[in-house]
C-alpha cells in the first residue's frame, strides 16, 4: 500500500499541518473552504477507501446497470451474466471516451460511441473495429474496462480503486448490525431502493456528512415540519429530551438514536398502532394479512428510529438512503433514495413514498430547511477565516461502550469520530 511521505505535498500542506486543523473537539473552518484540502481529500479519502456506489436492488438482473461515481470518477455499476457485481471505470480504453451515458438500464455490452470499442459485462474488451490496422500490436487481454474492487453487505455496493484496503466486513466492523436493522423496513419482503431525489447544494460535502448525526438542529430548523404533523408524532419526534443517544462505531461510522422503541421494528408488535396508521392497518387487514404482518408492515412504513452514517457517504437514515457526492470544495450533490418493500403491499408502498415526499422531497418540509442551513455553513464560514468549528458538544457525558463511544442523542459524538477519521487518512494516506 502507497504510503504518503510526512514531506511537504504538492499543495504546499505537510500532514502536520493537516493533523493541526482537526483538535480532538473541534475544527479548524478550512477544512471547508480550502481547494488544497477538497484535492487532497479526493486523492486520499475517495480514492482510497470503500466508497458506497449503489443498492443491489438497482441492479436486479443480469445486464442490469447503474451509473454512479467514486469520488470524482464515473463508474458503471452492473451485474453479469454470472450475476456477479462489477464496478467498471466509464473510460473507453482507446481514447478515453465514457461508454455509459444513460444513469440505469439494462444491455448486453457497453460500446463506445466515439471509435466502437465494445466491451462485456464484465469489462472485458469484446471486439474493435477493423482490427487489421492494428496487426498483433492489440492486446485486448489487457485493455478492458478497469475494474475496481467490489464488496456488498447488506445489499449496500461498495467499491474501491485501494486493492490493498481491509475487507469491507472489517471496515463496517459494528455498523453492520445497525445495516442488518435498517434492512427489518421490508417487514419481511426484500428492501428496494427506488427512485432518487437528486439536488446540489452550494457547501462543502462534510456539511451534509454532519448532518445526518445532528440531532440538536431538529426542533430549530424542522419546526415547520413538526408543525404539519399530528401530536402524536411531534411527540415521538421531540427526541432531543428523550433518552436517545450517538454511538461513534468506529472508521468514522457513527449511529444516531432517536426512538430507541424503534431500533428493531419487529420488537413489541403488540404495541398500540399510531393513530396515522390506523387507516393502513385496517386496509392491509382487509387485504387479507394477519395480524402480526400488519403490524410489522406498518412499523416498516414508519420507518426505523435512527440514523446510521457510513464514512465517507452514505446514510441509512430513518427510512430513505442518503447518499454525498463531492463536486467542488463549495458544491455537493445528495443523492436522497426512497426505500419501498419489494413485493410488498401497494397502499404500503404509496405510504412510504407519501412520508418521502413529505419530508425528503423537493417540495417537502424537511430537506429545502436543510438545504438553507448547509449553504448558510458554507457562506458563514468565509467570515473570520481563523476561526474553529466548534463540535464538543456531549464531550462531558461521553461514555466508551464495546463499540466506541456514546453520549446524549444531542452530542457531536458521531462528527468528531468522523474527523478523526479524516484525519487519519488524510496525514497518512492509509485506509
Amino acid at each position: 500500500m502507497e504510503i504518503i511521505p510526512t514531506t511537504t505535498l504538492d499543495s504546499g500542506l505537510t500532514n502536520n499541518d493537516i493533523a493541526a486543523l482537526v483538535e480532538h473537539d473541534r475544527v479548524h473552518t478550512s477544512l471547508y473552504t480550502s481547494p488544497e484540502l477538497f484535492d487532497l481529500e479526493i486523492d486520499r479519502i475517495f480514492n482510497k477507501t470503500w466508497v458506497w456506489v449503489a443498492h443491489e436492488s438497482e441492479i436486479p438482473d443480469a445486464g442490469s446497470f447503474k451509473s454512479s461515481m467514486v469520488g470524482k470518477q464515473p463508474v458503471i455499476v452492473v451485474r453479469d451474466r454470472k450475476r456477479n457485481i462489477n464496478v467498471l471505470l466509464n473510460r473507453c480504453r482507446h481514447r478515453a471516451a465514457t461508454v455509459c451515458e444513460h444513469q440505469k438500464g439494462k444491455t448486453n455490452n457497453f460500446v463506445c460511441p466515439y471509435h466502437g470499442w465494445g466491451y462485456g459485462l464484465d469489462g472485458a474488451l469484446r471486439g474493435v473495429p477493423h482490427p487489421e490496422s492494428y496487426e498483433d500490436t492489440l492486446d485486448k487481454a489487457n485493455l478492458g474496462l478497469v475494474k475496481l474492487r467490489t464488496e456488498s453487505y447488506g445489499g449496500l455496493v461498495f467499491a474501491t480503486f485501494n486493492d490493498d484496503i481491509e475487507p469491507l466486513d472489517t471496515f463496517l466492523g459494528p455498523a453492520k448490525k445497525w445495516i442488518d436493522l435498517f434492512n427489518k423496513q421490508g417487514a419481511g419482503y426484500p428492501v428496494e431502493a427506488t427512485t432518487a431525489h437528486k439536488f446540489r447544494f452550494p457547501g462543502n460535502w462534510k456539511i451534509q456528512l454532519e448532518n445526518t448525526t445532528d440531532g440538536y438542529h431538529f426542533p430549530i430548523v424542522h419546526k415547520s415540519f413538526l408543525s404539519s404533523v399530528d401530536k402524536q408524532t411531534e411527540d415521538m419526534l421531540n427526541f432531543v429530551d428523550g433518552s436517545g443517544y450517538v454511538e461513534d462505531l468506529g472508521n468514522g461510522h457513527s449511529v444516531m438514536v432517536m426512538i430507541p422503541d424503534l431500533i428493531d421494528l419487529e420488537d413489541n408488535l403488540e404495541a398500540d398502532i399510531p393513530d396515522r396508521f390506523l387507516s393502513l392497518a385496517q386496509a392491509l387487514r382487509d387485504e387479507g394479512h394477519e395480524e402480526m404482518q400488519v403490524r410489522k408492515i406498518v412499523r416498516a412504513v414508519g420507518g426505523s428510529g435512527f440514523n446510521l452514517n457510513l464514512f465517507p457517504n452514505v446514510a441509512c437514515s430513518m427510512a430513505f438512503f442518503r447518499v454525498l457526492q463531492p463536486i467542488s470544495v463549495k458544491e455537493t450533490e445528495i443523492h436522497h433514495m426512497v426505500i419501498t418493500m419489494k413485493g410488498g403491499p401497494v397502499i404500503a408502498n404509496q405510504a412510504r413514498l407519501r412520508m418521502h415526499e413529505h419530508f425528503q422531497g423537493p417540495m417537502g418540509f424537511g430537506t429545502p430547511d436543510d438545504s438553507e442551513a448547509w449553504e448558510r455553513v458554507q457562506r458563514g464560514s468565509g467570515a473570520g477565516e481563523a476561526l474553529w468549528i466548534m463540535l464538543n458538544r456531549g464531550l462531558p457525558g461521553e461514555t466508551p461502550t464495546e463499540d466506541g463511544l456514546k453520549s446524549d442523542v444531542s452530542a457531536e459524538t458521531g462528527m468528531r469520530a468522523a474527523y478523526q477519521k479524516w484525519k487519519d487518512y488524510m496525514t497518512t494516506g492509509e485506509a
